[in-house]
């Protein structure tokens, strides 16, 4: 992938820059969110990486700048800032994905992979569609195939999240952050019970569960042409490593 990092912290954006360039991605890394805005948006990458807390032109300026300009380039949010608020203000000034500090690299990587393979299939913000599943945000309605299946504004925004990361697995904590809004585990079963309702609810009883549980790790939603999960719960081009 061809990266961008907007980071004021330059011990920081060098141990990331050496993470990032060690599994084989290029980084060009500017300290300020002005000069984000003009690497932006003279050069393509495939995802940006934006501090939140820049001097000068915050990260959130920053984003909305380049969504004025016509950059449509995904853009994941750093931030130390983790309320719901904080995130919801990432996402509504245009960033992509938020990920808050401190973070696992491989958390990292996974988000930036994710977010490089929607670009690259031409997945839109409004309209999502896995195999036969297709999910409308501006109408807020699910089919598969011919069948509407209504859900819960909790069961939507988890099949939201999942249908993003099709063929990906996608961890507790994840679930738990960007579909529950929580920065701890709450320790009940309550991803467990809506992922069970959910599953019941898109698979209608079909023999292949569309959406699985990879044990240890979390679940996954799989497309026609991601395979089945293999010995370590992976899916066809997936890896957990």
């Amino acid at each position: 992938m061809e990266l961008l990092l907007v980071e004021d912290d330059l011990d920081a954006a060098a141990l990331l820059a050496a993470v990032l360039e060690d599994r084989g991605h290029s980084v060009q890394h500017v300290a300020c969110g002005e000069d984000g805005v003009a690497r932006a948006c003279a050069n393509t990458f495939d995802v940006l990486i934006a501090d939140r807390m820049l001097p000068g032109m915050d990260g959130l300026t920053l984003i909305r700048e380049i969504r004025a300009r016509g950059v449509g380039t995904p853009v994941l949010v750093l931030s130390s800032l983790g309320e719901v608020d904080d995130r919801v203000a990432g996402l509504q000034a245009g960033g992509d994905d938020y990920l808050v500090k401190p973070y696992h690299a491989d958390e990292l990587l996974a988000r930036l992979e994710v977010l490089a393979r929607r670009t690259s299939q031409g997945v839109t913000g409004t309209h999502l569609t896995v195999g036969d599943l297709e999910l409308d945000l501006l109408k807020r309605e699910v089919r598969r195939g011919e069948r509407r299946i209504n859900l819960t504004p909790r069961e939507f925004r988890l099949l939201e999240f999942l249908m993003r990361y099709a063929d990906q697995v996608v961890t507790r904590r994840m679930l738990l952050e960007n579909v529950w809004g929580y920065t701890f585990d709450p320790g009940t079963n309550i991803i467990d019970v809506h992922v069970s309702r959910l599953r019941s609810a898109l698979d209608d009883d079909r023999a292949a569960p569309m959406l699985q549980t990879v044990r240890g790790q979390g679940y996954v939603l799989l497309s026609p042409n991601g395979g089945q999960l293999g010995e370590r719960g992976t899916a066809r081009g997936l890896s957990l490593q």
